[in-house]
């Protein structure tokens, strides 16, 4: 346990407020687009070829010199590496295209570098420490090796795959493979030797009834001097499942990918394809999926400042909580028809429409939500062994955050301001937002406030969109039956953080559809949290970090 330095902590939720018609903190100087093309011009002494994106991505194509002159100055320049992937056969390219993603504080564009690679090419990731996982990624998925890569082992398929198996490949047909029975090799873990120094191994397989992930500390006397996390032992093949699917029929796999960020993920997805397909959605269905991934992000905090009580044995405080917790799922269900929001985003808007009687009940509900919230809240300010506990453990530095693409409460508790709500708007969230919520110690205490402050925002917020919601219709009315072909990248602040989702459609059908969670990022961060702490703080540290197996195990 970690002695409390600071028991004065400041768990008061300040009076929310909604930012009306936000203007964004852009760079006054030069657009996006000049800018980027003035940094390619100086690196290269060549005018870059720059295109506009449908989501006003700005996409970049650069040759193998360039690339590897303009990536070094990219991170001198506070660029964000956000996401990698690669794509075969991208626009008739006979090779593979691998894009990187960029993001750069004071811009709402991003950024994207497009890279020719064959069989073989070089890494980034001692550059951008980010690009690590998607690198391992990409060498399973393609088999495109990154010949200087640090670390070239396997990342989502683990040892019972056969040697040379790619499943994203487009010569591989989905199917059943023959798993191989008994590996040669173990997956090498890091080994951390000297004096004292012994390892624990936990999971995959675990007490409780939650999906499976490893972690393999090393341990001087009770200190954590390491930790190890292995995931994907769950892996489903969403992205290859989706390849040659009409975009509608993609619906269902988008709700499938995390189930407690239902309604994130659909949006994305169905921005994305709405982007591509030029189609405006209704502002009523604008305002009712606003709603509902605020009802979404609050569900998802409640369990989080639940779960940290109740790792710590606190169950009297837990209890509030969970009452809370369990009535917005009531909520939910009376809205939508399901607990989880399930079956009710489309492309084009929303399936069906919530009546203004429902959405005055929710109103009303969140009216007497609000104080008894604040009273459980209250309750844990109250408890200096609880405040003890929560202070200075699992630290988290700010240092990491943009090298790791850290993004979400857990960022914005290390003092990180990144929400796409208000530095990428969509929907809804380009006229209303919610404030910023920021901490600026790291630890367990950090991540509850921040979590605790960002339910009453959103309590606020959708009382606010109901009072302002306009009426009928919810559809764009527009036929989907037949996309066009295009692509396009969509964001959406989850509850998790920053969840992308890249859509690319050709004859009408999905080509390649690359989905990136805040989890797949937001993981390598309990790597560097845990460490000076002691082993029994872990599923402390954990619950507060509340990271998605599924939504990483794709």
């Amino acid at each position: 346990m970690n002695s409390n330095q600071n028991t004065k902590s400041s768990l008061t939720l300040a009076e929310p407020k909604l930012i009306d018609d936000c203007q964004l903190p852009m760079n006054p100087a030069i657009p996006a687009t000049q800018y980027i093309t003035n940094l390619l011009n100086d690196v290269s002494g060549k005018q870059p070829l720059i295109g506009k994106g449908k989501n006003n991505e700005l996409y970049i194509p650069l040759g193998e010199e360039e690339f590897l002159k303009i990536v070094p100055v990219l991170s001198q320049k506070g660029f964000v590496l956000i996401s990698l992937f690669c794509v075969q056969g991208f626009e008739g390219s006979p090779e593979f295209t691998l894009i990187y993603f960029f993001r750069r504080s004071g811009f709402t564009d991003v950024f994207a570098f497009m890279r020719h690679a064959r069989a073989k090419t070089t890494s980034i990731a001692t550059i951008f420490p980010s690009a690590c996982w998607y690198e391992r990624e990409i060498r399973d998925g393609f088999g495109v090796e990154f010949t200087d890569a640090f670390d070239k082992r396997r990342l989502f398929l683990h040892e019972a795959y056969p040697e040379g198996f790619h499943p994203l490949l487009k010569s591989f047909k989905n199917g059943k493979i023959q798993a191989v029975e008994n590996p040669r090799e173990a997956y090498p873990f890091k080994k951390v030797d000297g004096e004292g120094v012994y390892q624990i191994p936990v999971g995959p397989v675990h007490a409780g009834i939650i999906e499976p992930g490893h972690f393999r500390f090393s341990v001087i006397g009770e200190p954590i001097f390491n930790l190890e996390i292995r995931l994907f032992y769950k892996h489903r093949g969403i992205e290859k499942l989706a390849e040659g699917k009409t975009p509608s029929a993609c619906v269902p796999i988008a709700e499938a990918i995390s189930g407690d960020e239902t309604v994130a993920n659909t949006v994305a997805f169905c921005t994305a394809v709405e982007k591509i397909a030029g189609i405006e959605i209704p502002a009523r269905a604008n305002h009712l999926r606003t709603i509902l991934l605020e009802m979404e992000r609050i569900y998802s905090h409640m369990g989080d400042l639940s779960g940290m009580i109740t790792d710590i044995g606190f169950p009297r405080m837990t209890t509030p909580f969970l009452i809370l917790r369990e009535n917005i799922f009531r909520q939910n269900e009376l809205l939508t028809g399901s607990r989880f929001m399930k079956n009710n985003i489309d492309i084009g808007g929303i399936k069906k429409d919530i009546s203004g009687e429902a959405l005055s009940k929710l109103s009303l509900y969140l009216e007497t939500f609000a104080p008894k919230f604040e009273s459980a809240v209250a309750d844990v300010r109250a408890s200096s062994s609880l405040i003890d506990r929560f202070s200075t453990t699992g630290v988290l530095k700010k240092r990491l955050v943009a090298p790791l693409n850290l993004t979400g409460p857990i960022a914005r508790a290390s003092g990180a301001s990144y929400d796409i709500r208000l530095d990428h708007p969509y929907g809804i969230y380009r006229a209303k937002s919610p404030e910023r919520k920021i901490r600026a110690t790291g630890d367990v205490l950090s991540r509850f406030e921040v979590k605790a402050a960002e339910v009453q925002d959103s309590v606020f917020l959708i009382r606010k969109l109901i009072a302002s919601a306009s009426d009928y219709p919810v559809t764009s009315g527009v036929a989907v039956s037949k996309i066009p072909d295009g692509y396009a990248l969509s964001m959406v602040e989850a509850p998790r953080g920053q969840n992308l989702h890249w859509v690319y459609v050709r004859g009408g059908l999905i080509d390649r559809y690359k989905i990136r969670t805040a989890s797949f990022c937001n993981w390598r961060a309990i790597e560097h949290a845990v460490l000076g702490n002691i082993v029994p703080d872990f599923p402390l540290i954990n619950k507060s970090l509340n990271l998605s197996y599924a939504g990483t195990d794709l």
